[in-house]
């Protein structure tokens, strides 16, 4: 039984929600093939637009993302890697989701897009600020969408953010507020500087489902391609892993995935196994301390309602994977309800910094794949897993690769 709920980061499905995709096959923009999942599509019908209202929103929100971005919203594929395979012994096989063609050039624009459906149904005036905490695809996402939707975007960076992140921030005409730590302070001075213009008005633009639960609506589409992908082609994976930093990435496939099964779409669903740096493990330390109560539910119950209990702020974050460095898993609560209690358990894994270098270095030496260390972080969690025992060469593995290489 799902404990969980929108308020603890479960988003579920809307009641009138269906399997029923676009019949056309040459449909390929995920928003528009799946939308009758998606509660954007729900909250317009609910305000009165047809479907084809809302078909005809995702295409004219999209050009303009296109044009922004020199690429729209198009199913990503989903490759096996077999050179990969053989030269680390995965007898079970490797398949890869290439998130590095989507738009961004990472799977953070799809969160984004998502939210930007939302705020455009709901009519919210195309002058109410929006703002993001972040200093890397999650800000250039957001940077995008913003601009495609004529909306003002403030986006808080530390001192330490990349020249060339920044540029192309101003170039989508986002506002740039570098966050100096105060006197005082605890905690991340970019958290703090958003949350500050929240109260001032603000809306959250990001990917965190704490801070706005939709995020999780276009962050699905992700999982229900997946979920397509495998019908199509009888692929049942043992294990989905998937890097983890704020989270939201990693609870978007699973739900996804996990509402594919329940809707007979998926005889089978893979356990889900989260992937976070040696260097920065918060979520495996809240996991450890649910599994050492004598009672999963009730100790999951109490951690929905005092979350600070369980998940701890990791001090000193570290690793050349930097987009996972969230000092607290923000979207922590269903990865471990799911892990334990889900349909197919899975569980946390550990990578060290040489596994995180090693999977690099794999994707570049057996892919044409161009990906960054926080985009090949899965594979490090294969890699260690392995090394542990607790993943076998036999078990089939999907990764995600969630973001192009480049110099931010």
């Amino acid at each position: 039984m799902n404990l969980l709920d929108q308020n603890s980061g479960w988003l579920g499905l809307p009641s009138e929600a269906n399997w029923e995709i676009e019949t056309d096959e040459s449909e390929l923009n995920p928003f528009i093939r799946h939308r009758k999942l998606l509660w954007s599509y729900d909250l317009a019908n609910t305000n009165g637009l047809t479907d084809e209202d809302f078909v005809n929103l995702v295409r004219d929100l999209d050009e303009e993302v296109s044009q922004i971005a020199k690429v729209g919203f198009r199913e990503t594929p989903l490759v096996y890697l077999s050179a990969l395979s053989e030269a680390i012994g995965q007898n079970g096989g490797i398949w890869a989701k290439n998130e590095t063609v989507n738009v961004g050039g990472s799977h953070k624009a799809r969160h984004l897009f998502g939210l930007a459906l939302h705020l455009e149904i709901k009519e919210v005036p195309k002058n109410k600020p929006l703002t993001i905490a972040s200093c890397g695809n999650a800000a250039l996402a957001a940077s995008i969408i913003a601009k495609a939707a004529k909306r003002p975007l403030t986006v808080n960076v530390p001192t330490w953010a990349e020249t060339s992140l920044l540029d192309e921030l101003s170039n989508n005409g986002a506002q740039i507020q570098i966050c100096e730590r105060r006197d005082g302070e605890s905690g991340d001075p970019c958290i703090l500087r958003f949350r500050e213009l929240l109260d001032e008005g603000a809306l959250p633009f990001g990917c965190q489902a704490t801070e706005n639960i939709w995020t999780i609506d276009g962050g699905k589409t992700l999982g229900f391609e997946l979920s397509d992908q495998f019908r199509k082609t009888n692929l049942e994976p043992d294990r989905l892993l998937v890097q983890v930093g704020g989270g939201a990435l990693a609870s978007s496939a699973m739900q996804a995935l996990t509402e594919a099964n329940e809707l007979g779409v998926l005889k089978t669903r893979p356990s889900l196994n989260t992937v976070q740096a040696e260097g920065c493990s918060p979520l495996l330390l809240a996991f450890n301390q649910i599994t050492a109560s004598d009672n999963y539910s009730e100790s999951i119950s109490e951690a929905i309602s005092n979350p600070l209990k369980y998940m701890k702020p990791w001090e000193n974050p570290s690793s050349i994977a930097t987009g996972i460095l969230d000092d607290i898993t923000y979207d922590w609560i269903p990865l471990v309800w799911d892990m334990l209690m889900g349909s197919r358990p899975g569980g946390p894994l550990n990578a060290s910094e040489e596994d995180i270098i090693s999977a690099k270095n794999l994707i570049d030496m057996h892919t044409d794949i161009s990906a960054s260390a926080t985009g090949t972080a899965g594979l490090a969690g294969l890699l260690a897993g392995k090394k542990d025992d607790c993943i076998s060469s036999e078990d089939s593995i999907v990764i995600l690769l969630t973001g192009i290489e480049r110099d931010f």
